[in-house]
């Protein structure tokens, strides 16, 4: 449920576009990344850094589209978010006792060290390539190609990787199970 609040404001984006254009969904997607830290401030009285990262692009980016009316800032968005991930992950991976994958979810379950090494690098790569990914898309393709791959093609590509990340997490909490 958590991953699909997560693309909430992207989803009001896409319908927003699709209805009206792209100057009218960048601040659709503005409100809706407020009304989505709203929700979970009220739910939980915390907001993650995550979230707090993306209100901070979405309004760098999404202000300047809005003020300069140039569509460019709004779809560099998607790049700088998951290259500031890719870096914050990085980092977490140099310093400190745990990886910010760990941090995240080692909650949920026990893994060893080095599984959570290797995790934590695959999400690196992925936000990278997901960077690199917009990127190209925004750089070679029209604005409703970019807007449907916004949706579509981040999202499918951030399930099939979710996924991938969960057969490779079940084999080693098998392995650590069978262990113990």
């Amino acid at each position: 449920m958590k991953f699909l609040f997560d693309f909430f404001p992207i989803l009001l984006f896409f319908i927003a576009y699709k209805l009206f254009d792209i100057y009218v969904a960048t601040g659709v997607a503005i409100a809706a990344t407020f009304a989505q830290i709203a929700v979970a401030w009220i739910k939980t009285r915390t907001v993650a850094p995550m979230q707090l990262v993306t209100l901070a692009v979405i309004l760098v980016f999404g202000g300047l589209t809005l003020y300069l009316h140039d569509e460019q800032f709004i779809k560099w968005k998607p790049t700088v978010i998951n290259w500031l991930f890719a870096v914050a992950f990085l980092v977490s991976h140099a310093f400190g006792p745990k990886t910010a994958i760990e941090r995240m979810l080692s909650g949920n379950f026990a893994l060893p060290q080095p599984v959570w090494r290797r995790l934590n690098l695959a999400w690196v790569l992925f936000f990278l390539c997901m960077g690199g990914a917009n990127w190209y898309v925004m750089s070679f393709f029209d604005r409703d190609t970019w807007v449907n791959f916004k949706l579509f093609g981040m999202l499918g590509l951030t399930l099939v990787f979710v996924v991938l990340q969960s057969l490779y997490l079940a084999r080693h909490m098998e392995e650590s199970g069978t262990k113990e």
